[in-house]
Formats: structure tokens, C-alpha cells, sequence
């Protein structure tokens, strides 16, 4: 079983995003048939979301996120301590969405094995990074602004946080080394659960190193880097993005084909009485990098699998 990092990081994502997304039901108390299927298509919309984002962060990494299937399981106002202020408003009811993560994710792992061991711990990871990254939104009560009493709440942050906040966990993965055949016995079963207790649950883990993304393995379902887009210039383009074409092409041996494409896109739209906006088609040359394959000179190095991303 394949249980590198990245592929830890879009199992915690779609996790993560299914609990956001039972949040947009939280005010509903419903059991039996009808409550699975609005909490079913709640936890679907999560998964495909958590994709998404899970694409934008990798987007320019050797490994990129690729796309699969998620497989649902079939099971079925306080007052605050702190002086001059009150706990209300609408905040996000974390508990449910943590019990309907619970239950259509952690359900899955029916094994005792490390493989589902490691799901679980990170499942609760993705949870406690949606927890810390919510944030205390007030609302200000008194004459003229003078903001005597506020009412606050808990507010998610746009998932774009939660996510960059998960890449930056994905980096600093924990690697669990067990015993060969750990988990086929009491005893295994027993060192796996230490284990993993030994682990802060703010932390992600992995059990194997990640392969050589740079090379097409239809085995694991990796497509390597040729074909790949990278980036080369851009004002807005930050340190990662810049350096896209040599992590991409470059250091994995490959050379950078410059194409240039014409674009068709709205402009000088204006808004017309009444009511319609019309716009002109604009058309404009841009250039773009791909990673190929080139011949390689005599004497030239071949790329050496295992370099690191």
C-alpha cells in the first residue's frame, strides 16, 4: 500500500473539507434515511472541494495532486470568563462537524493495522487544524461606538488558510518506522497503538518515503513531470512558483520548451440601459514553459531517481 506523504495529504484534505462543509447543517437535528442523504451530499461536496484545493496547493510541485475517487461509508450561548464581553452570535458549530467527520471518514478504517492507525491520526490532525484556525469575529454594543459590551463568535477562515496551514504540516510530516509485520498480532497491535500515542495529533505522519515523482509510474499512478507547465515570469509570482521550471523540468532532466498561444478573453465590457453588459473580444500572444524531454548530449547525466521534491 502506497503511503507516502502526499498521498496522506489529500486523504486529510478531503476529511477536512467534509467537516467544513457539515458545518452548513449544523442547525439541523435529524436522524434516520433523510438526515444521510443531506449529510452524505454534504460530505460528497466536502471531498470534491478538498480536491480542488488540494490541486491549487501542489500545483506546481512534481507531485500534483491527482485526482480519486472517495468511497462514503454506509453507516448510518454561553457566557465567557473575560470581562465585557459575551459568548453569541452564530459560530460554527465545530462539534457537529467533528461527529459528522467521525462518522462518514474515521468509519471507513475498520482495520488495526499501521495503515489505518496512521488514517485515523491524521484524520484528527486535519480536524485540529481546522479548530486552530478559526477565528473570533465581535461585534461592538454601546452609545455612540463607545463598544462597552461586544458579542462574539467563531469563525472559519477562508479554506485557502486551512489549506496553506496543511501544506506547511505536510512539509514537516513526521516518518513512523514499525517493525516489519507490525499489527498481525496482539502484541504488534499493542506497539502500533503506542506508537501513535507517542505522536501529537497536531502532526501529520507517513510510513514510506515518497518515489521519484519525476518518472511516469503507472504502477502507483504517477504521471511524472513531462508535458508539465511551469513558471518563468510573472510579477505577482512568488519564490515557489518562480523556481517551478527547474524543480519541475530541470532538475529532473528534462529541458524547457517556450510556447507561444493566443488567448481570446472579455474586455472593455460596459453595462447598456436596460440591461445587459456587452464586452469586446480581446485577443493577446502569451508564452508558455513545458517540461520536455530532450536529447541528451554525450557524456550528459541522466536524471538519478530519488532527488529530493
Amino acid at each position: 500500500m502506497f503511503l507516502s506523504k502526499p498521498s496522506v495529504y489529500i486523504s486529510l484534505f478531503t476529511c477536512v473539507l467534509q467537516l467544513s462543509h457539515s458545518w452548513s447543517v449544523n442547525n439541523f437535528l435529524m436522524t434516520g434515511p433523510k438526515a444521510y442523504l443531506i449529510y452524505s451530499s454534504s460530505v460528497a461536496a466536502g471531498a470534491q472541494s478538498g480536491i480542488e484545493e488540494c490541486k491549487y496547493q501542489f500545483a506546481w510541485d512534481r507531485w500534483n495532486c491527482p485526482e480519486r475517487a472517495l468511497q462514503l461509508s454506509s453507516h448510518g450561548g454561553l457566557r465567557s470568563g473575560g470581562q465585557g464581553w459575551l459568548w453569541g452570535g452564530c459560530s460554527d458549530n465545530v462539534g457537529f462537524g467533528e461527529a459528522i467527520s467521525k462518522q462518514f471518514v474515521d468509519a471507513l478504517e475498520t482495520g488495526q493495522d499501521a495503515r489505518a492507525a496512521m488514517n485515523l491520526h491524521n484524520n484528527e490532525a486535519g480536524r485540529k487544524a481546522v479548530k486552530g484556525t478559526m477565528k473570533r469575529t465581535c461585534k461592538c454594543h454601546g452609545v455612540s461606538g463607545s463598544c462597552t459590551t461586544q458579542t462574539c463568535w467563531l469563525q472559519l477562515p477562508e479554506f485557502r488558510e486551512v489549506g496553506a496551514h496543511l501544506k506547511e504540516k505536510y512539509h514537516a510530516a513526521l516518518k513512523v518506522d514499525l517493525l516489519q509485520g507490525a499489527g498481525n498480532s496482539a502484541a504488534g497491535r499493542g506497539a502500533i497503538a503506542d506508537t501513535f500515542r507517542s505522536i501529537s495529533t497536531r502532526e501529520l505522519v507517513h510510513l514510506e518515503d515518497s518515489p521519484d515523482y519525476c518518472l511516469e509510474n503507472k504502477t502507483l499512478g504517477l504521471l511524472g513531470t513531462e508535458g508539465r507547465e511551469c513558471l518563468r515570469r510573472g510579477r505577482a509570482l512568488g519564490r515557489w512558483e518562480r523556481r517551478s521550471c527547474r524543480r519541475l523540468c530541470g532538475d529532473c532532466g528534462l529541458a524547457v520548451e517556450e510556447r507561444r498561444a493566443e488567448t481570446v478573453s472579455s474586455c472593455n465590457c460596459k453595462f447598456h440601459w436596460c440591461c445587459a453588459v456587452r464586452c469586446e473580444q480581446c485577443r493577446r500572444r502569451v508564452t508558455k514553459y513545458f517540461c520536455s524531454r530532450a536529447e541528451r548530449p554525450r557524456g550528459g547525466a541522466a536524471h538519478k531517481p530519488g532527488r529530493k521534491p
